[in-house]
């Protein structure tokens, strides 16, 4: 008996795909998928790109090529082994695979990614559009420094470095205990703004506030996006702090030939 084919789901539109609000070159491309127009299943549904969550590795399969079809990518996505560390890796260099929390490219159609479902994803590119990263910063990479070495494999001075914060836990959802706090102002005093005490060793983190005093802190002023919650919209977004079974989006950014 002949099987039907799985169906093919559009993934180009606005509601499904996500870019970047930033100045940048015209020849970086950027995006994030949401959860919509994939072949999982539930707790999957739809659009899981995550290869680590226990999904069926067909339907994961078959997501990455839909992906790569439909938005055209010039070549596959260079998938990282996530640790919430502080490596980041030369895409043009690694595999599919290695340890790793960001990647960067100066190489034409070499594609950086990284998979969220409630961390955040922080794009980066030159002014000139000559050097391309992703980040994947939860709060353990943001304390850790994941910010500070992907900026700094750009090789360019921090005035000519944009950044954009793709979705992310927002601020009402993101619960956390005291000793996060403590790291944060440990290392920064002004850390303590994103932080609102809820009860007695418990406050709300404001992830996007975090990155944003990271980033200016090092000299990068350029910086757009933040405006999401991945938590609170279940029809666009995978959470593993609201479902804790769930699947992942990705976070890409290339750059095209000229």
């Amino acid at each position: 008996m002949t099987r039907n084919p799985l169906p093919k789901p559009r993934i180009t539109d606005s509601r499904s795909i996500i870019r970047p609000d930033w100045e940048c070159s015209a020849n970086i491309q950027a995006c994030v998928t949401t959860r919509i127009g994939g072949l999982s299943a539930a707790p999957y549904d739809q659009l899981n790109l995550g290869d680590h969550v226990n999904d069926d590795p067909q339907r994961v399969s078959h997501n990455r090529a839909l992906l790569k079809s439909q938005l055209e990518l010039p070549a596959e996505p260079v998938w990282l082994q996530q640790v919430h560390g502080t490596r980041v890796v030369d895409a043009a260099e690694v595999k599919s695979g290695v340890s790793a929390d960001a990647a960067f490219t100066a190489q034409d159609n070499t594609i950086c990614a990284v998979l969220t479902a409630d961390c955040l994803p922080v794009f980066f590119c030159t002014e000139d559009g000559s050097t391309v990263a992703v980040a994947h910063a939860g709060w353990r990479g943001l304390a850790a420094g994941i910010l500070q070495t992907t900026a700094t494999a750009l090789q360019t001075s921090s005035a000519q470095i944009l950044c954009w914060l793709g979705p992310a836990i927002g601020p009402h959802a993101f619960e956390v205990g005291g000793e996060v706090r403590e790291t944060f102002i440990s290392q920064q005093d002004a850390a303590a703004a994103a932080f609102i005490k809820t009860s007695e060793d418990h406050w709300l983190a404001d992830i996007y506030t975090l990155a944003r005093i990271q980033l200016k802190s090092m000299g990068i002023s350029r910086i757009s996006g933040g405006e999401h919650c991945t938590f609170t919209d279940a029809e666009r977004f995978y959470s593993y702090r609201r479902d804790g079974v769930t699947g992942r989006m990705a976070s890409l950014i290339w750059m095209s030939n000229p």
